[in-house]
């Protein structure tokens, strides 16, 4: 990406099923900060995630951005493999180790254990480990507190606010609080 951004949308135009849900849209992620998405259900929170990791095409508008990392309802690991092969799937890809992530969220004691046996908490927490033992500079984080208990969000914030200081950025949709210092808030809807 040129420029000192991370994320870059310029007049970004979101439709899904035939309805516009935000129109000439526009935001800049620079690395050390963290922008958080709020608003009602439905009013484009996700799809804007989706359009951000490049894995939905705005339908007018223009995408930049820097290597990302996205956490959203899909948890993006083997069901038939132990947490721990399954991550180390996704992180051989950044030539880097899963067990940090694992640490970070708290599940190193779940590596031995099938993705498909995990509960609602743990899949999430190995969802963000996946992402938190990512080299990408750019997170993106959509309801990343949903199915976390109070421990797993103080390890999620902790995981952010490093991430911050190194340098990173981070994208957060979210319908619940997270301590995220600092962070620009842009209300859809």
């Amino acid at each position: 990406m040129s420029g000192d951004g991370l994320l870059k949308l310029d007049t970004v135009t979101v439709r899904r099923g035939g309805r516009v849900l935000l129109e000439d849209f526009n935001l800049l992620l620079r690395p050390g900060h963290a922008t958080l998405l709020t608003g009602p259900n439905g009013v484009g929170k996700s799809s804007l995630m989706r359009v951000a990791a490049g894995l939905l095409a705005p339908a007018a508008g223009t995408v930049e951005r820097a290597d990302a990392a996205l956490a959203d309802e899909h948890l993006a690991l083997d069901e038939r493999q132990t947490l721990g092969r399954a991550l180390a799937f996704w992180a051989s890809f950044d030539d880097v180790s899963a067990t940090p992530g694992l640490e970070a969220m708290g599940i190193g004691h779940l590596a031995d254990v099938p993705v498909r046996m995990l509960s609602t908490g743990q899949r999430k927490r190995a969802a963000l480990a996946r992402v938190l033992a990512s080299n990408a500079p750019l997170w993106l984080l959509d309801e990343p507190a949903n199915g976390l208990d109070d421990e797993g969000c103080e390890r999620l914030e902790k995981g952010i606010a490093a991430h911050r200081i190194r340098g990173g950025g981070v994208l957060v949709a979210s319908h619940q609080q997270l301590a995220l210092p600092d962070a620009e808030t842009v209300a859809l809807g």
